[in-house]
């Protein structure tokens, strides 16, 4: 039986090396996880809910961790060689309630039980998609978004129909005690009320418009504004506009992730843009005013010095994407590139082998430099 039981670490993904509080937040995040609270019906979420409950029951107390260490699943299985939780002073015949365990973390006990089915439940949070262009991004625009979400039903305010009364079964709590024998002794754990689907309490005239469900999906419109240096898969939250929550609690939130579309032109990293502008030969020789193009369309001239080389980087300062959070801007970088003249006529050539031959050693200095260095090693 022990080998075919998943290592007590990997249950909790935790390492062996673990303290008790790296244990105990593990156990937390995996039980409200799995818990028949959160997963009504949901027989998988059960088994791993007793299964996550079993492992923190014995790598939360020192001596048992211990003796797990030593021997693994064999320390409490009584047909092993080291004599089971008998044999160790370990669960032996007791009688474990893990929903205790799980309610010490949360809250709970018996009155908790009580009022489980009808506690506030904050509603899901839902998730969107909205693309936009390099330049809406960049300067911020607004859209308007479709999606679902679930609202309390209109028709009977929530409540689920009409002629309400307490689930005879659960007596109300929404929950059915359920206690069984297991490796560990007898473990008590609690389902949902199969007759009220966990809710406590039954109706015996439901809604028509939402099938005493209380709540109902529905499309929604929203006009939703971009600001201004949002980048691509960043998210907008808009707290409270996700589906409305049961028994009087909280809706969710929507998150709206961002898409921003390629730009023929520009790139960005962080609040700074590039892009490539070519310019001519001569211009590179000779320096010039050339044209830039900047965000919003249009450009704008700038002074390149002489002898300029391809690839050379060139700053425009606070012409690039405004911060999100401050609005600083940052900087538009631009990279040149020389473009080599190319179907010359045969008195361009004789122009150009006459300049070439002008020049003699007075340029060609990192041509000479690389040559001295290949053939100087």
């Amino acid at each position: 039986m022990a080998e075919n039981k998943r290592d007590y670490y990997e249950v909790l993904g935790v390492s062996k090396s673990a303290g008790e509080d790296e244990i105990k937040k593990a156990y937390r995040t995996l039980a409200k996880k799995y818990h028949p609270d959160m997963n009504p019906g949901d027989k998988d979420a059960e088994v791993k809910f007793k299964e996550v409950n079993e492992a923190y029951a014995v790598l939360s107390d020192s001596d048992k961790r211990s003796k797990y260490d030593r021997f693994g699943h064999d320390a409490f299985d009584p047909s092993a060689g080291a004599g089971g939780f008998g044999g160790f002073g370990g669960f032996g015949g007791a009688d474990f309630d893990f929903g205790d365990i799980f309610s010490s973390f949360f809250g709970g006990g018996s009155t908790s039980s009580r009022s489980r089915a009808n506690m506030p439940v904050e509603g899901d949070d839902v998730a969107t998609r909205v693309s936009v262009s390099f330049e809406e991004a960049a300067f911020g625009t607004k859209k308007e978004i479709n999606f679902a979400r679930i609202e309390s039903c209109p028709d009977c305010n929530g409540s689920g129909g009409t002629d309400v009364e307490k689930c005879p079964d659960c007596n109300g709590t929404g929950r059915i005690n359920v206690r069984q024998q297991t490796m560990l002794g007898y473990m008590q754990t609690q389902r949902p009320c199969a007759k009220c689907a966990g809710k406590g309490k039954i109706i015996k005239n439901p809604c028509k418009n939402c099938n005493g469900k209380g709540r109902i999906k529905i499309n929604k419109k929203l006009e939703v504004n971009i600001p201004a240096g949002i980048d691509n898969h960043q998210n907008i939250i808009l707290r409270g506009q996700g589906c409305a929550g049961i028994n009087g609690g909280p809706s969710g939130d929507l998150i709206i992730e961002i898409t921003v579309r390629p730009d023929r032109i520009f790139e960005r990293e962080g609040n700074n843009i590039y892009c490539e502008v070519p310019i001519s030969f001569s211009e590179a020789a000779l320096g010039a005013e050339i044209d830039v193009p900047v965000l919003g369309g249009g450009s704008e001239k700038y002074k390149i010095p002489e002898g300029t080389q391809s690839g050379t980087n060139f700053t425009l300062k606070n012409k690039g994407i405004p911060n999100i959070n401050s609005g600083r801007k940052g900087d538009l970088i631009i990279t040149v590139a020389v473009e080599t003249p190319k179907n010359l006529n045969s008195k361009q050539k004789e122009l150009l082998e006459a300049f070439a031959e002008s020049l003699g050693e007075n340029n060609g200095a990192k041509k000479q430099s690389f040559f001295k260095k290949l053939f100087n090693k």
